[in-house]
């Protein structure tokens, strides 16, 4: 079992910078890959980010250029550093790890970007 928490979130206006981060608890099976997913209110949650064990990433076309995300193997924790801040960027952001084939979700922590 793997739990997740997230820190980070919070109200800002457009075109400021967050860094969300998310760290998985102890676990004695190997995570392979961490990441943030988000939802805002009436649509389906949708992938941002992620980053695998080995350091390769993968971006959602619309925060490409604008988000980061990064991670330390060592700590089992992945950040994101969200730059330039648009109000479509508002939604609840969740930290997911995969581990053995199972997929962990995290509580969320809401962004929210006022124009």
């Amino acid at each position: 079992q793997v739990q997740l928490v997230e820190t980070g979130g919070g109200l800002v206006q457009a075109g400021e910078s967050l860094r969300l981060s998310c760290v998985a608890s102890r676990s004695s099976f190997a995570i392979n890959a961490m990441g943030w997913y988000r939802q805002a209110p009436g649509k389906q949650r949708e992938l941002v980010a992620t980053r695998s064990r080995g350091g390769n990433t993968n971006y959602a076309d619309s925060v490409k250029g604008r988000f980061i995300v990064s991670g330390d193997n060592a700590k089992n924790t992945v950040y994101l550093q969200m730059n330039d801040l648009e109000p479509e960027d508002t939604a609840l952001y969740y930290c997911n790890a995969e581990s053995l084939g199972y997929i962990y979700w995290g509580q969320g922590t809401q962004v929210t970007v006022s124009s």
